[in-house]
């Protein structure tokens, strides 16, 4: 007997649980393109944006997914022949690189591993070796969704002024904007690219590139931009079509600017306060857990681990199992492995990934631990007791 029926809960990391008051917004007839409401609409969904991401800069919206703003954003600033160093720290950095290999820039990896953060001083070391300072820009992962290995993004640009180097310092903020803290003018960020199906809670589809003043110098640099990527006419329109290169992405735009409406009436403090409690929440059910058994996070160091995803090992075949189990049985949708193969698991299917990002509250969270602990006991996986006691204690503590 399954006891999975009922209203599911996907778990993963993105796309993210949507909330009612986006899937009413979308649930509309197609609205005029050309003037009246939605023109009106989205005037004022840049400056919102921006809100969200803590810049005073630019923003261009893309009929896009994550991949898509890594390509728009590389297009923006280097050419062919051009060199970027990317600091690896999971799958989605080398996803960076690999756009960029095939954009014909030569793309070299700093690799910092898949437990760790971006490592400061080894970025001061190579930087300081890059005398002609022929690296056009550094580009990092504030938080990488496949290991949830978290970046310290203000020490990247530290690091740039105290080498005195002038690289970009471009961020992947796909997994974290709008969950975990993240100030891009205050830390010094020149790009910043980010996408809608993860803390902006709306369907996969939009990409967004923010960008200063000095990116756009580099930008106005260029002898030529694909028309289509070109940020210079999406930030700055004359006229409606130019904010997307076309036709407007309609019903994803109403579901932002209620997504918007959500976080500006929390909060942007409360939104990363009530992410910050529930990331909590998870890491002490799961260290419970780990105390008599095989689990463990995946980040040693809570100071280095996402506020929005948690990646979490528990050694093959266990973590596929799990996975099927909390599926079949409790309609419930954990994230696999991705990324995370290991000697003698090709298919990093000893990993799985706890989603706890945008649409989630506490009863969420303990709902998914309280699935996740009965289908330890369900499938004889050694776990200590008292893994969702534990969880319960961080929220009551708040």
């Amino acid at each position: 007997m399954s006891l999975a029926h009922g209203r599911p809960y996907l778990a993963i990391p993105g796309p993210s649980v949507m909330p009612d008051a986006v899937l009413q917004a979308m649930h509309r007839a197609s609205p005029n393109i050309y003037e009246g409401e939605l023109v009106e609409m989205v005037a004022g969904i840049a400056p919102d944006l921006k809100r969200v991401a803590c810049t005073e800069g630019h923003v261009a919206i893309y009929i896009a997914n994550g991949h898509g703003t890594w390509e728009a954003a590389l297009a923006n600033v280097a050419m062919p022949g051009e060199r970027v160093l990317v600091c690896a720290t999971g799958r989605f950095g080398h996803g960076w690189a690999e756009m960029a290999e095939r954009m014909g820039i030569e793309a070299e990896i700093l690799e910092f591993g898949r437990q760790a953060p971006i490592d400061p001083e080894a970025l001061k070391a190579r930087l300081a070796k890059d005398a002609g300072q022929e690296i056009k820009a550094v580009l990092t992962v504030h938080t990488d969704t496949s290991s949830s290995a978290r970046s310290d993004i203000a020490e990247c640009r530290r690091v740039l002024e105290e080498v005195g180097h002038p690289a970009l310092l471009m961020v992947d903020c796909i997994a974290s904007l709008g969950c975990d803290r993240y100030e891009m003018d205050l830390w010094g960020a020149d790009v910043t690219i980010t996408a809608s199906q993860k803390g902006l809670m709306v369907p996969p589809g939009l990409g967004f590139v923010f960008f200063n003043d000095r990116a756009a110098e580099v930008r106005r640099a260029m002898p030529r931009v694909s028309r289509y990527w070109d940020w210079s006419e999406r930030a700055a329109p004359e006229m409606f079509y130019q904010y997307f290169g076309g036709t407007a992405p309609t019903h994803h735009l109403y579901g932002l600017r209620a997504a918007l409406d959500l976080i500006h009436d929390e909060g942007l403090e409360a939104v990363w306060a009530r992410h910050a409690v529930l990331a909590r929440a998870i890491w002490a059910a799961a260290e419970v857990w780990g105390e008599e058994g095989p689990l463990r996070l995946n980040i040693p160091d809570p100071a280095h681990r996402s506020h929005a995803v948690t990646a979490l090992r528990l050694g093959a075949p266990h973590g596929a199992r799990l996975r099927a189990w909390t599926a079949e049985q409790a309609g419930v949708t954990l994230g696999i492995g991705l990324g995370m193969s290991e000697e003698g698991d090709p298919k990093g299917e000893g990993f799985f990934r706890f989603g706890h990002m945008g649409h989630v509250n506490a009863h969420m969270i303990l709902g998914l631990l309280g699935t996740v602990e009965a289908g330890l006991s369900a499938l004889g996986v050694p776990h200590g007791p008292g893994g969702v006691s534990a969880a319960a204690r961080v929220i009551a503590g708040g």
